[in-house]
């Protein structure tokens, strides 16, 4: 049981980035699945999380208005991460995450942890 992150890269300040994020075949259904960040010295933190409870979506601060976080409908543990307006401070690796207990913005409890996929936003 595992989580692939994929599709992050270089872009342009005021770009967009999507990434996706997968579950290894045969994995339960995950209740929340989340992204979270990390650049080097510092502690990883949360970005946004979906739930299964509709309308169930959390972003940090610093995100809101400019990062979306979806779930696909058909393959229930997928889960994108549109990024659009990005800032050089949204540098960082980019982790998805899997959590079946609430607190969604909490780091504690999530159980499940993608590889990481570098975004480094830079002119």
């Amino acid at each position: 049981v595992q989580l692939q992150a994929s599709g992050g890269g270089l872009v342009q300040p005021g770009g967009s980035l999507t990434l996706s994020c997968a579950a290894s075949e045969g994995t339960p259904n995950i209740y929340t699945m989340a992204w979270f960040r990390q650049t080097p010295g510092k502690e990883r933190e949360f970005v946004a999380a979906a739930s299964w409870r509709p309308g169930s979506k959390h972003y940090a601060d610093s995100v809101k208005g400019r990062f979306t976080i979806s779930r696909d409908n058909n393959a229930k543990n997928t889960v994108s991460l549109q990024m659009n307006s990005l800032k050089p401070d949204d540098t960082a690796v980019y982790y998805c995450a899997a959590k079946d207990t609430q607190s969604p913005m909490i780091i504690r409890g999530y159980y499940l942890w993608g590889q990481g996929t570098l975004v480094t936003v830079s002119s």
